[in-house]
């Protein structure tokens, strides 16, 4: 049995609250808690009960938070650990192993839904980048990195360095202050990965979040059937993934267009990478200023991608952004030739999937096209979606493939 890690505090829930952690859910907030009895330090493992003694796991308690707890467990009969931890890592792991047929670049933890809350770690080949979001789960995240690389030598896996991108600034909410930089000795932070045959290059110290995004494996590589010999409108590029995906498929002509001339000129350097440099022309400009022109000048493509940021990053937010998808997807559908395909995505998770169609079902009135839907898809199985509490789902990305017709 590893080391204790549990503190002798305690926990108490008001009567009548806590009713998130009993449908399911993993937070426990401040407005909820009665009270907390015995020694403890800031972001120490504590036991939950209710207000009459009832036993209701184990969790991340932080008196700086109005998250005020993060479950890590419900069973009483489990206290939390070394071996507790061990374990959660190796099923994180042994779960990638067995929904992907790709790890070599993938997410091996991602918070909640591994049931290590407010931690994200991304390999890529073999440097792993960590993102930090929780005061416990920083403490304890030392003892996590060191058991993940020695779980992934297990299966002859070496990594040669790992990065922290823990710079995003929802950090100030727990009390903590944004940070990047090495765990251990320095690398080149510029790391080549391949996935779905195609090559990049990822800044895991400058690039978005973790430095690529590994939740759209799959719809990329969904794109692929499509894109063949096809003229292919590639909008909010980034990096340039999907293009890159229609240009190894064998698409005729790509345009990807991105505002971020520092993300055009990566997405270039891909290109190269992967020889592409003749089929991928890039456009340095704002994605919702240049449509409306594109459809103004005639402009028409057999396939059009709408990969946008999140418009919408808070609840009070989704109404403004609700008229922003419907705008895009409006300019996207009369830029598609009849008869050819748009591909369009949110990954907000404010933006639900039933206001997300709502918007698009809208957007093609208006552009008096006709949709047939061809797939429906979400995010890759290594960012798995745990059925929970709204408040704290996992569910983000909603993905949509749809042929475009001329109204009949």
């Amino acid at each position: 049995m590893g080391k204790n890690l549990t503190s002798d505090a305690v926990v108490t829930l008001k009567k009548g609250e806590g009713r998130s952690l009993k449908a399911g859910g993993a937070w426990i907030f401040d407005n909820e808690v009665a009270d907390i009895r015995g020694g403890y330090e800031d972001g120490d493992i504590v036991k939950v009960e209710d207000f009459d003694g009832y036993f209701m796991g184990y969790g991340l308690y932080n008196p700086a938070s109005r998250i005020r707890v993060r479950m890590l467990s419900r069973r009483r009969k489990d206290p939390v650990d070394e071996d507790f931890i061990r374990g959660r890592v190796k099923d994180a792991w042994e779960y990638r192993k067995n929904v992907m047929t790709d790890v070599s670049s993938c997410r091996i933890i991602f918070g909640e839904a591994d049931h290590l809350p407010g931690l994200v770690i991304d390999k890529y080949e073999d440097v792993l980048v960590v993102e930090s979001l929780s005061l416990g789960i920083d403490r304890l995240k030392p003892f996590i990195i060191d058991s993940l690389k020695k779980i992934l030598e297990q299966d002859g896996i070496v990594i040669r360095g790992v990065y922290e991108r823990s710079d995003a600034s929802v950090r100030r909410k727990e009390g903590m202050q944004p940070y990047k930089g090495f765990i251990g000795e320095t690398f080149d932070t510029k790391v080549q990965i391949c996935e779905n045959g195609v090559k990049y290059y990822v800044d895991v110290e400058n690039g978005q979040k973790t430095g690529f995004f590994l939740d759209q494996k799959y719809n990329r590589l969904a794109m692929q059937n499509i894109c063949k010999g096809k003229t292919v409108l590639d909008c909010f590029t980034h990096t340039g993934s999907f293009g890159l995906n229609a240009a190894y498929a064998g698409a005729k002509k790509v345009v990807s267009i991105d505002i971020s001339r520092t993300a055009v000129e990566e997405a270039a350097e891909n290109a190269r990478l992967n020889g592409f440099e003749g089929i991928i022309e890039y456009r340095c400009a704002n994605v919702l200023e240049e449509l409306p022109k594109y459809v103004e000048a005639g402009e028409r493509y057999d396939v059009v991608i709408l990969d946008p940021p999140a418009f919408t990053k808070s609840r009070e937010a989704t109404k403004k952004a609700v008229k922003g998808y419907r705008e895009i997807n409006l300019r996207g559908m009369k830029l598609v030739k009849d008869g050819g395909y748009l591909a369009t995505c949110s990954c907000s998770h404010f933006m639900t999937e039933e206001l997300f169609r709502k918007t698009i079902r809208e957007a093609a009135s208006s552009a008096h096209k006709q949709l047939r839907q061809v797939e429906f898809r979400t995010q890759s199985p290594d960012h798995p979606i745990l059925w929970s509490r709204a408040e704290e789902t996992s569910y983000y990305l909603k993905f949509l493939i749809f042929q475009v017709c001329d109204e009949k």
